[in-house]
């Protein structure tokens, strides 16, 4: 059995230059706070997984974070209802612990630290190098921060248009804002000369008000499009 446990946070090296020391230097991308200091001994621990095993979970967690959630009105409040996807997620965790001979308990510690960084990262709308450069920061290795950073690449898009889907379902639109540009650099949006357009949403959040920026290449803001449609039809269903 490959025994994951708590360890001491690695000093820096040529993978990593140390989840603490990063954090403390506000050098992390997806977030300005200092991140906890489990996140090192669990990146230590990630790096133990085999590059097959880490794809393997790799997968379950893009396929957990991409799954379309559940919004339902409860006593005039809307409420993300999302006890079942959280159940079947922990499902496979299990399923992947039992399959590979690891303890669950770390595991699940694990994949608390990972989650740390697309959730920051789609709050940021950082690109697939950010959040790479933020594992190996973390400390883990550069192969499997590379391979992460691929696979957020790839997702993102997607995140982002559940990310805006479900945050018009729940609360009020008041105004939205756009303007086209065209890439003239290295970008996530394809390459250079590609059009693009940028999203700024003004929602109410109880008494408050937030602005929401997004980046989207056309076919991606076409898909946001449909997304918004989809809302628009499911909220006029309660009405």
């Amino acid at each position: 059995m490959l025994r994951l446990g708590r360890t001491p946070a690695p000093a820096p090296g040529p993978g990593g230059a140390g989840g603490a020391a990063a954090a403390a230097m506000g050098l992390l991308n997806f977030t300005r706070d200092p991140v906890p200091e489990a996140v090192s001994g669990d990146m230590h621990n990630l790096n133990q997984l085999s590059a097959q095993q880490f794809s393997a979970l790799t997968e379950v967690l893009f396929r957990f974070l991409t799954e379309p959630k559940e919004v339902r009105h409860v006593q005039n409040t809307e409420k993300c209802v999302n006890a079942a996807l959280v159940e079947r997620f922990l499902t496979q965790l299990s399923d992947f612990a039992t399959m590979n001979k690891i303890s669950l308990g770390p595991l699940k510690n694990i994949v608390k630290s990972i989650l740390l960084v697309p959730n920051g990262a789609l709050k940021r709308n950082l690109s697939s190098e950010q959040v790479r450069a933020d594992f190996i920061a973390l400390g883990l290795s550069e192969e499997k921060a590379s391979y992460f950073a691929e696979q957020w690449k790839v997702n993102s898009p997607t995140l982002t248009r559940l990310a805006v889907g479900q945050t018009l379902m729940i609360n009020q639109l008041i105004d939205m804002e756009w303007k086209f540009g065209v890439t003239a650099g290295s970008s996530e949006l394809e390459k250079v000369g590609s059009i693009f357009l940028q999203l700024k949403l003004v929602i109410k959040k109880g008494s408050q008000m937030e602005n929401v920026y997004i980046e989207l290449t056309l076919p991606q803001f076409y898909s946001f499009l449909h997304e918004m449609e989809r809302v628009k039809t499911s909220l006029e269903s309660f009405s």
